[in-house]
C-alpha cells in the first residue's frame, strides 16, 4: 500500500513543473517523536477531504483496516473510514518533516442515528457520541423514563447487538417518590408471682430457735401475742392499753412489709409450740402496648433520603490516663431509602426503616454512669412496587414463656405443705410486628393546598377555660392532600383462553366449562389470641 501511494505521488510530481525548493544549508535538528496534531471522527463508509499546508512526499497509516487514504494531489488527500476503531495518519514532505498528522476515530454513522432519533422522538434532546471502538454514549434530556428506554432500544438496534450502548439521559422534569412506612406493633405481657414466707422464733430454756424462708417478713417481731399490722407500725387505741383515757400511741406488735406491686396476706400465731409469722405474696401484672409509627419522606429518583424523629443519648468512653470522651448514639424512628423509577412506571426501592427506643433491660453501668440499652426493630431490603401499591417487607410473631420455682430442698416437694416452702414466678410475652411500605409518584402542589398541624388551632381565652373547660379552640390540621395512586403497571402479558372452536371464553370460565374458583386474598400479619 505504501509503495503504491509513493509511486503515485512521484508520478504526479514528475508531471508537474519542477519545484523550486531552496534547502537551507546547515545541520537539521534531531526530532524524537511527533504527536498527532488533531482528531477526526468519521463514520463507517464515509470520508473527508484534507488539504495539507505543504507538499507531501510520503504518507503513513498505522492501521489501514480502520481507515485508509487516497491521494488526490500533493496538497490534498481523502481519508475514509472502513471499520470501527482508531488509527493515526502522518504526512511528511521531501525533507522528512511532518506537515500534517491526525488521530482518526471511526464509529457508527452518528448522523444517521441523530436523524433517526429526531424522527422517532422529536420532542427529546438526545445527543450521540462514540467512545472507543464499539461504545455509544447517549446524553441529553427526555420527558419520561420510558422515552429513555425507547431511545436506548432504537440506538442498540441501529448499531447492532455487538455494540455497547451507555445511556446517561436525564428526565426533563425530575421524578419524585414519596415513601410512607407504617410500623404496627402489639405487645402483651403477663407476670404472676406466688410466694410463701415464714419466720419463727422460740425460746426454750434459753435456747433460741428460728426458721426463715424468702424475704424479710417483719420489721419487728413481737411473739407475745401483740397485734399484727401490714405495711406500717401498729398504732391506735386498742383496749386495755390506755393512759388517762387517751391513746398510748404505737402499740407493740408485728408489722409485715408488703412487696411492691403485689398483694400480701400476713398472719402470726403459735403452732406446735413455735411462734410463727408468715406472709403470702400474690401478684399478677398484665401489660398491653400498641405502637404505630408512620414516617413519610420524599426524594428524587436515584437519590438517597434519610429521616429521623427521636434523639441521641450519650455514651461515655474511657480513653485512658483518666480522660473520658462522650459518643452519642441515635434512637427513635428513622427511615433511609433510595428510589429508582423504572421505565414501565414501577418503582424500585432500597429501603431501611428502623424504630428504636431506650430500655432498662440490658443496661450497663460504666464509671458510675448507667448506659441504657436499645430495643430495635429494623428491616433492610429491596422491593419493586407500583405507585400507590403496598407491600409488607417485614413481620415478627414472638411468643415466650418462663417459669421459675424457688423452694427448700426436699421440703418444697411435699404436697400441699410444700407450698409454704416454695415460690413461683411465671412470665409470658407475646409480640406481633408488621412493617408496610407504600411508594407514590408525586408532584409539587400549590401552597394553598398544604395544611399544617397548627392550622385552625387557637388558644382559648380565660372565660372559655373557666366556664366550659376548653383546652383548645378550633380544629388542628384538617384534611391534607394525600398522594394519589397511579394506574397499576402490568406485571406481565394478559393471557386469553379459547375453547376448542377458537371462541374466546368469558372471564372466570375454564375450557372444560367449569367455573374457576378465586381464593380469598390472604391478609398479612398475625393476631394474638385473647386467652392466656
Amino acid at each position: 500500500m505504501k509503495s503504491r501511494l509513493l509511486k503515485t505521488m512521484l508520478s504526479a510530481a514528475c508531471a508537474i513543473a519542477p519545484l523550486a525548493v531552496a534547502v537551507p544549508a546547515g545541520t537539521a535538528s534531531a526530532q524524537t517523536s511527533v504527536r498527532a496534531a488533531q482528531d477526526i471522527v468519521l463514520s463507517i463508509g464515509r470520508g473527508e477531504l484534507i488539504t495539507l499546508p505543504g507538499n507531501m512526499a510520503d504518507i503513513f497509516v498505522s492501521n489501514d483496516q480502520v481507515a485508509d487514504v487516497q491521494v488526490k494531489s500533493q496538497r490534498q488527500l481523502y481519508v475514509f473510514g472502513l471499520s470501527g476503531g482508531e488509527t493515526t495518519i502522518y504526512a511528511s514532505n521531501a525533507a522528512g518533516d511532518i506537515i500534517w498528522s491526525a488521530n482518526i476515530r471511526v464509529g457508527s454513522n452518528l448522523d444517521s442515528v441523530d436523524q433517526m432519533l429526531g424522527l422517532a422522538m422529536p420532542e427529546a434532546d438526545v445527543r450521540v457520541a462514540t467512545m472507543g471502538t464499539n461504545t455509544v454514549l447517549l446524553t441529553g434530556t427526555v420527558a419520561a423514563p420510558e422515552d429513555a428506554a425507547e431511545a436506548e432500544r432504537l440506538v442498540q438496534a441501529f448499531v447492532g447487538a455487538d455494540a455497547n450502548v451507555i445511556s446517561r439521559l436525564r428526565m426533563a422534569t425530575p421524578l419524585q417518590v414519596n415513601l410512607r412506612v407504617r410500623f404496627a406493633e402489639v405487645s402483651r405481657s403477663l407476670v404472676r408471682n406466688i410466694g410463701a414466707n415464714l419466720t419463727t422464733i422460740d425460746g426454750t430454756g434459753g435456747f433460741q430457735f428460728g426458721i426463715g424462708r424468702g424475704r424479710t417478713v417483719t420489721d419487728q417481731f413481737n411473739a407475745l401475742g401483740g397485734p399484727l399490722g401490714i405495711g406500717n407500725e401498729v398504732a391506735g387505741c386498742i383496749p386495755p392499753i390506755l393512759a388517762n383515757g387517751q391513746c398510748s400511741g404505737t402499740v407493740p406488735g408485728t408489722s409485715i412489709t408488703p412487696v411492691q406491686g403485689q398483694t400480701t396476706l400476713g398472719a402470726i400465731g403459735e403452732l406446735f409450740g413455735l411462734d410463727i409469722a408468715g406472709a403470702l405474696d400474690l401478684g399478677e401484672q398484665r401489660g398491653l402496648v400498641t405502637t404505630l409509627s408512620q414516617p413519610n419522606l420524599t426524594a428524587l429518583s436515584g437519590e438517597t433520603a434519610e429521616f429521623l424523629a427521636g434523639g441521641e443519648f450519650p455514651i461515655p468512653l474511657s480513653q485512658g490516663l483518666g480522660t473520658t470522651t462522650v459518643e452519642y448514639k441515635k434512637f427513635g424512628v428513622s427511615l433511609s431509602y433510595t428510589p429508582t423509577v423504572l421505565a414501565n412506571g414501577r418503582i424500585s426501592i432500597r429501603v431501611r426503616p428502623e424504630v428504636s427506643e431506650l430500655s432498662s433491660q440490658g443496661a450497663v453501668t460504666l464509671n458510675g454512669f448507667q448506659i441504657p440499652a436499645l430495643t430495635i426493630r429494623r428491616a433492610e431490603t429491596s422491593v419493586e412496587l407500583g405507585s400507590g401499591e403496598s407491600f409488607m417487607i417485614a413481620g415478627l410473631m414472638s411468643s415466650n414463656a418462663q417459669n421459675t420455682i424457688d423452694q427448700a430442698p426436699g421440703v418444697g416437694d411435699i404436697p400441699i405443705l410444700g407450698n409454704l416452702f416454695r415460690s413461683t414466678d411465671f412470665r409470658r410475652g407475646e409480640t406481633e410486628l408488621v412493617i408496610v411500605v407504600t411508594p407514590y409518584l408525586v408532584e409539587p402542589v400549590s401552597d394553598r393546598e398544604i395544611r399544617l398541624p397548627t392550622d385552625g388551632f387557637a388558644v382559648p381565652n380565660a372565660a372559655s377555660q373557666f366556664l366550659f373547660g376548653q383546652e383548645t379552640d378550633g380544629t388542628s390540621g384538617g384534611q391534607r392532600p394525600m398522594p394519589r395512586a397511579a394506574n397499576p403497571a402490568p406485571a406481565g402479558p394478559d393471557v386469553s383462553l379459547t375453547d376448542q372452536n377458537g371462541a374466546a371464553l368469558a372471564s372466570g370460565q375454564r375450557p372444560d366449562g367449569a367455573a374457576t374458583q378465586t381464593a380469598a386474598a390472604a391478609t398479612p400479619g398475625f393476631s394474638i389470641a385473647n386467652g392466656e
